[in-house]
């Protein structure tokens, strides 16, 4: 006998977010025709940070994914109006925002972030992260990157001017949609839809 929406279990809080997108489709056959968690994946933006043009990026890949996008910031955020787009707003504090963040990520999601103490976090956790710039991070290079800011924490420390990253380029916006691009089709190829 098909089962209705409301008679299948809720697998996680994630199905309970989006159950209402298949309320009223047709009744399904069988349990494997309900979407499971894994086609929730969500992109997790540390907000505070990330540029505006990046955020435009984002907006569009989401509709056109039709994948969550949520933008996590201590203050309020203006976002295009999206099914596919919310903002989640924290406390001020130090690192809040990035603790969110890698409270609610999960195996499969994406994180947008130039933190790498929060990219290290969301890729121990199964995410995949990459940079404003474009670069995504992987266990290898994630090292290298930890390595390099706590070298250059320990030379603020002693007072030496270290300088600030340069503004963002053309060339760096591009590299991040192309990356945004590639982690996509490699979503869709691990689900088959390729």
């Amino acid at each position: 006998m098909p089962h209705s929406c409301r008679e299948i279990h809720c697998f996680d809080n994630r199905w309970q977010k989006h159950k209402q997108n298949y309320a009223g489709r047709q009744k399904r056959d069988t349990i494997e025709d309900y979407p499971t968690k894994d086609d929730f994946m969500t992109i997790w933006v540390d907000a505070d940070a990330c540029p505006n043009v990046i955020k435009e990026i984002l907006y569009r890949a989401a509709e056109r994914m039709q994948m969550p996008l949520v933008l996590v910031a201590n203050q309020s955020l203006r976002v295009p109006p999206s099914r596919f787009i919310r903002t989640l707003r924290v406390a001020a504090g130090f690192d809040v925002a990035d603790n969110e963040i890698v409270r609610q990520c999960e195996a499969g999601d994406l994180v947008i972030t130039a933190d790498i103490p929060l990219a290290a976090e969301a890729i121990e956790k199964g995410a995949a992260a990459i940079n404003p710039r474009g670069e995504r991070y992987t266990p290898a290079t994630i090292r290298e990157r930890l390595t390099m800011r706590d070298f250059m924490d320990t030379l603020r420390a002693s007072g030496i001017q270290t300088g600030g990253p340069d503004s963002l380029s053309q060339r760096d916006r591009q590299a991040f949609a192309a990356e945004l691009e590639k982690w996509w089709l490699e979503v869709q190829r691990s689900r088959g839809q390729m």
